[in-house]
């Protein structure tokens, strides 16, 4: 096994994620995600690692994998109108385990996004190890809610690696069948996976030994089902050989792990005995392959120990031991009576024997000689990605900063001071997308928002712009008054031998009033000053008509557009980080 190295770590967190809750009674509660990140900060873990909110997964992301009326009907149900999709609701198995809740999809774009994003910062090289706690809900399927999950981000993540790794292998240390994650790559040689679960009379369900995969995919999937109770011991003499064979034989090039906390001792919903410890030794073997690793969530019911697993754990990423003393922090009370950071075993009684776990371990590993050793895969060109970097080094000095840069946590290892801000707080907008074609699609979302004819940027003019437009509109005014003249002169002619002069003045003074004050044409410069460009030629009783008025305003407005001259710096709606010149 290759030397353990210090990794660079990237960490995502968006603080709104607590503050969904999936109704009374329930179990999965989203707010253990801030419990554990209250402890990493305040563990000081944050100076190893960089922190970052990640965009939320747009639909377009979300139907990587999911079916587009299934994405439709989570984006548009909501508690109040849930009524009306009662037939969509059975359809996509929406109902009591996972119901609507307030904030549904958005709840989802959190998850998936943080999980996308790490991944796509694994295929760029920007880190060594990606954490997203908010993510790892393995349980959903294509065009169906399961287990109290929605939008499969593990899946999405798994996708986004595919596009520059060759192979991918996917370890789910969770109680519960990994079982949404192996039907999506169950035809498939790319992606391995390896699911430690319960099996017999326990959700989902699946996961036998002999379910190995199909067609080209078949070998590929690695079920490793274990019975009630199984300890820190025994759970690492199943789990290290096993994995160390798949990294023989297999050979990824990145790896997603999934930290379901379920399977820890004591919660509410698992039935396994391991210690805090023990599951985070997990981690800690996967992680001395040296690999790209995207580490995610997953189940976990027992809010504070799932909590002080994962802190724990993103220690043992960043490659810092934390003592059992916990520092203060806004959730300092959940951790009662003892207020120390540790999960115990209990007394429970460990059915899987060591003939058991042997036979397991024999099956597995004549599943995985019957694969191709490293298969091959023929790579095809990856298109462009978005630069995703923000250094502050890199940044223009003109533009201005985004919320999301300002998010972020980075601490040098030059810096030895500790840092007194809170937690991060801001806006969930970042209008960089994950990669070109999210990108292109933003772009014109915004330029039809701003296709509008107060939407005009500024620019600056030179004085010998300034003086050609001058002469433009002088001679404009010279041609408008010889063609007003002739108009008089024909109009005149032609009402001479229709009505008498007075009958004409009097309806044009009634219809079209003159204004008493003389009209004095402005200058280019005065007009572009006030930020408006005006018609300084002499009216006729016809020019001074609605409709010809009209038409001389369509006509400056199409000379601002084309000429730019119609800018104000407060009117255009501009995009995040920019800042009229």
């Amino acid at each position: 096994m290759p030397s353990e190295s210090k990794k660079r770590v990237c960490y995502f967190y968006d603080a709104n994620v607590g503050n969904y809750h999936y109704g009374p009674g329930h179990p999965m509660r989203p707010h253990r995600i801030r419990m554990c990140h209250g402890l990493v900060m305040n563990y000081g873990l944050y100076k190893k690692m960089e922190i970052y909110r990640a965009k939320p997964a747009n639909k377009w992301e979300m139907t990587q994998f999911h079916t587009d009326d299934y994405i439709d009907f989570l984006s548009r149900v909501t508690p109040e109108n849930m009524d009306q999709f009662q037939k969509e609701q059975a359809k996509f198995n929406v109902g009591d385990d996972s119901p609507v809740f307030e904030g549904l999809f958005e709840y989802c774009g959190l998850s998936a996004g943080g999980s996308m994003e790490g991944a796509a910062r694994l295929n760029r090289g920007l880190c060594d190890i990606a954490i997203n706690w908010a993510g790892g809900l393995h349980h959903a399927k294509k065009s169906e809610a399961s287990g109290f999950c929605y939008v499969n981000d593990i899946v999405l993540g798994i996708l986004e690696l595919l596009r520059y790794y060759a192979r991918v292998l996917y370890i789910d240390i969770d109680v519960h069948h990994g079982d949404g994650v192996e039907e999506a790559f169950y035809t498939t040689d790319r992606v391995m996976t390896v699911s430690f679960h319960k099996y017999g009379e326990f959700f989902p369900g699946t996961g036998e030994l002999k379910d190995v995969g199909v067609q080209k995919g078949k070998y590929y999937s690695v079920n490793v089902p274990l019975r009630d109770g199984i300890d820190d011991e025994s759970y690492r003499t199943t789990f290290e050989p096993v994995i160390e064979k798949v990294m023989e034989w297999y050979r990824p090039a990145a790896v997603v792990l999934q930290c379901g906390g379920d399977s820890l001792s004591g919660d509410k919903l698992g039935c396994f005995n391991l210690s805090m410890k023990g599951h985070a030794n997990c981690v800690r073997f996967v992680k001395k392959f040296n690999l790209p690793t995207l580490v995610l969530g997953g189940g976990g019911y027992t809010m504070r120990n799932v909590a002080r697993a994962w802190a724990y754990e993103t220690g043992v990423v960043v490659g810092q031991e934390i003592g059992p003393e916990m520092p203060y922090n806004d959730y300092y009370e959940y951790f009662g009576p003892d207020y120390k950071l540790d999960v115990r075993p209990s007394n429970m009684e460990n059915l899987n024997t060591p003939d058991y776990l042997e036979k397991i371990k024999t099956q597995v590993f004549e599943n995985l000689s019957r694969t191709l050793f490293a298969p091959s895969v023929q790579m095809q060109e990856v298109p462009r990605d978005m630069d995703m970097s923000e250094d502050e080094d890199e940044q223009d000095a003109d533009d201005r900063y985004s919320q999301n840069f300002w998010d972020r946590r980075i601490v040098p290892d030059n810096e030895y001071y500790d840092s007194d801000e809170g937690e991060a707080q801001g806006t969930t907008d970042n209008l960089k997308s994950r990669h070109e074609r999210n990108y292109r699609e933003d772009n014109q979302v915004e330029q039809s928002r701003t296709a509008s004819p107060e939407a005009v940027n500024n620019v600056k003019i030179s004085q010998e712009e300034e003086k050609e437009l001058a002469e433009a509109l002088r001679e404009e005014e010279k041609e408008a008054d010889i063609k007003t003249e002739q108009d008089i002169n024909t109009d005149a002619l032609l009402n001479s031998d229709n009505k008498p002069d007075t009958d004409v003045e009097m309806t044009d003074a009634f219809t079209n009033p003159v204004d008493d004050q003389p009209h004095i044409p402005k200058s280019a410069t005065e007009s572009e000053e006030e930020g408006e460009v005006k018609s300084t030629h002499s009216q006729s009783p016809r020019s001074r008509s609605p409709h010809t008025q009209s038409e001389m305003h369509m006509s400056v407005d199409n000379f601002s557009k084309e000429n730019d001259v119609h800018p104000s710096p407060y009117e255009d709606a501009l995009e995040d980080g920019e800042i009229a010149e």
